[in-house]
């Protein structure tokens, strides 16, 4: 990740602010806010107003995710990228152990633990394969985002370093 991360931010510094890269990052799917604060490292950006612009742009997407993925996917199924949605909506399920055993809890965790393959965006669409509805699932979504963010601000920003 932090190969396609460096490559984004090599491409964009210069041509848009710093902040605008941060928050266009957190909002591409598997990169999200994770790839997002990374950048901000990369960028030598402060964490306060970094941790800001991840989290809105990590979420921006999710709720038209929650209301619309769905008939999406249907739509998609009957044209040539049938395969590939129901490739993502097996990958996202066959990661939902959690979610499905610990409910919101389990889609707080799924979301806030930062490792590969999880976080709002396949939160999201476990949440609706899942049929959760949609005030059920926001909250744990975003306070799962608020929490990956901190863990990745210890990594991304150098914190744990300074205090180990």
């Amino acid at each position: 990740m932090s190969g396609i991360v460096e490559m984004i931010v090599y491409f964009l510094r210069g041509k848009i602010s710093k902040e605008f890269i941060v928050f266009i990052i957190s909002m591409i799917p598997i990169l999200e806010l994770r790839g997002s604060l990374l950048a901000a490292g990369f960028l030598k950006m402060e964490f306060l107003s970094t941790y800001v612009i991840a989290v809105i742009g990590n979420m921006l997407p999710i709720p038209f995710i929650l209301i619309f993925i769905d008939k999406i996917f249907i739509w998609l199924k009957n044209t040539p990228l049938k395969n590939t949605v129901e490739k993502l909506e097996n990958r996202a399920l066959s990661k939902a152990d959690i979610i499905e055993k610990y409910g919101k809890f389990g889609l707080f965790l799924f979301v806030a633990i930062p490792l590969p393959g999880t976080g709002a965006w396949t939160g999201s669409l476990a949440a609706v394969l899942m049929r959760m509805k949609f005030r059920d699932s926001i909250f744990p979504i975003f306070l799962g985002v608020l929490t990956a963010g901190l863990i990745m601000s210890l990594i991304s920003f150098g914190i744990i370093k300074q205090i180990v």
